[in-house]
Order: structure tokens, then sequence, then C-alpha cells
């Protein structure tokens, strides 16, 4: 059956090679690009891609330094970098009018890109979009220049634990099993991680300005958990109301990692906005 079909394969972006999955070869249909956040990866929509083949081509994209991607510690990791990455791995892959899905970070660098290049998306669909965080703190920032100062972000991510990390961003604790943790603790088993993530804290430049959100108008779907304890609903309903052309929809008893917990409801809405 065609939609067996999945290429994975790596390009050379920026300096950086890119981990992406391309699943159906189906060039009629509409291209669905996924975009993760924070410490995730292209793992974090493995319930919903075999959902949305049917209906779409799909390309899910590891960022760097997460998932099967290079973990490089000279790419400059800001959101705009990662937003110029997504868009040079589809310029080269000849796609366009793509639809973008981000989850959490990958919301923003979704906002990013399609703030560099409206002319190259149909539509977006952002699932509990990270929005409005400033720079880190300075302190913070000067800290990341000391020596071994990874190895302070890879204690405090240990300290935490996978499990604590999961119970933090899905409300029905019941759906966390073996398979979820591995899957989210896997990128982690390579150290260059660490020093990564250490340019990253440096890279950040925050998330886009209400003024520059007012600007964008790609058609935009957002979707939210009631019981997001990472991206509050409070901050997707201001973004809605900073996107011009939105449409907002929250789903109740539902953390942040809406694609794990409620992938049939996530699919339902992502096809019903894309198709139309």
């Amino acid at each position: 059956m065609e939609k067996s079909i999945v290429i994975h394969n790596k390009m050379n972006i920026l300096g950086v090679n890119i981990h992406y999955e391309i699943y159906g070869t189906d060039m009629n249909k509409p291209t669905l690009v996924l975009v993760h956040g924070f410490l995730s990866s292209t793992f974090c929509y493995r319930r919903i891609i075999p959902l949305l083949q049917s209906e779409f081509r799909i390309i899910a994209i590891d960022l760097p330094p997460f998932g099967k991607t290079e973990k490089s510690t000279r790419f400059v990791h800001s959101l705009n970098n990662m937003a110029k990455v997504v868009i040079e791995l589809l310029e080269k892959l000849q796609i366009k009018n793509a639809i973008l899905v981000g989850h959490s970070m990958g919301g923003q660098v979704s906002l990013n890109a399609v703030n560099q290049k409206p002319e190259m998306f149909k539509k977006v669909v952002l699932l509990c979009s990270s929005s409005y965080m400033k720079r880190l703190h300075p302190t913070l920032i000067c800290g990341s220049y000391i020596p071994y100062f990874y190895l302070c972000i890879k204690h405090w991510l240990a300290r935490q634990g996978i499990l604590k990390n999961l119970y933090n961003v899905v409300h029905d604790r019941t759906l966390i099993d073996q398979e979820m943790m591995e899957g989210y603790l896997e990128p982690f088993h390579d150290d260059q991680i660490f020093r990564a993530l250490t340019r990253m804290i440096r890279d950040h430049e925050g998330d886009l300005p209400s003024e520059t959100l007012n600007k964008i108008e790609t058609p935009s779907l957002l979707i939210w958990g009631e019981e997001d304890k990472v991206v509050p609903i409070h901050i997707g309903e201001k973004l809605s109301k900073d996107l011009p052309n939105s449409n907002f929809i929250s789903f109740k008893k539902t953390g942040h990692l809406v694609p794990e917990e409620i992938p049939e409801h996530v699919t339902d809405k992502i096809m019903n906005f894309c198709l139309s």
C-alpha cells in the first residue's frame, strides 16, 4: 500500500546534517510538514502520522540538535535559523504550498518560517505553540560560556528524569508507557546533545512579538489542551487574537502533548482545516 512507504534521509543544511522522514510518494496530495518542540523529535508525531497518511504526503523534520539530526555546536540554534532549515529543506525538495504543523517550540519555528517566506506556505497548524517567551536571563547566557557547563544541563535533566518530564506534559498519566519513555529518552544517549543545548541557551532570541504576529496573514489553526502546564491555554487565546486569520480550538482533560494524548481529535481537526 502506498501509504506504508517511508523514506529516512539526511541533508546538509546550514552546515548541519538534518534528518527528515517522508511518508508517501503521491505528489498530488497536499504536503504536511511536521515540526516538533523542545527536547522532542519526530517521535512525538508517531500517533497522528498513520492517521494523516491517507490524505497527505508527510515530511517530518528533526530540528537541530534533536532526534537523529547532527548535534552541532557550530550551528546557531535560534528560532530564525531553525526556520531557515525548514525553508531550505523544502526548497531543495522542490515543495511549494506546504502546510506547516508545529508543536510547542515547533509552532514558533513554523511561525518564523511563515513570517520569512509566506509564499511557501498555504496554512499553518499550531499545537500548544510556544509563544511570547523572552530571551533567557543574561546570567544563564553568561553561564553557558563556562567550560563544562553542558554537564550542568546533563545533571539537571537527569535529576528531572524522563518520567517527571512526561508527567509535566501529559494530563492522563496512564498514557505513559515504556515505549513513550524510551522514545523521548533515546536522543539523549549522545552526550553531544548537551553541548548543543548549551549553545541553544546562548542563541535563543525569544518568540515573535505581537506586532510581528499581527502581520502574518497565513490561515492558522490553533489546537490547545486546557490542562497544558507548559504553555497555558491563555497563551493560546492571546496568540489567536494576535494572528489575524486564525481559528482556536481547545480540548478538556488534555495537556501539552496533544499529538500523543488525543491523536484522533487532532487528526480530525487538521483534516477539516487543511482540506477545506
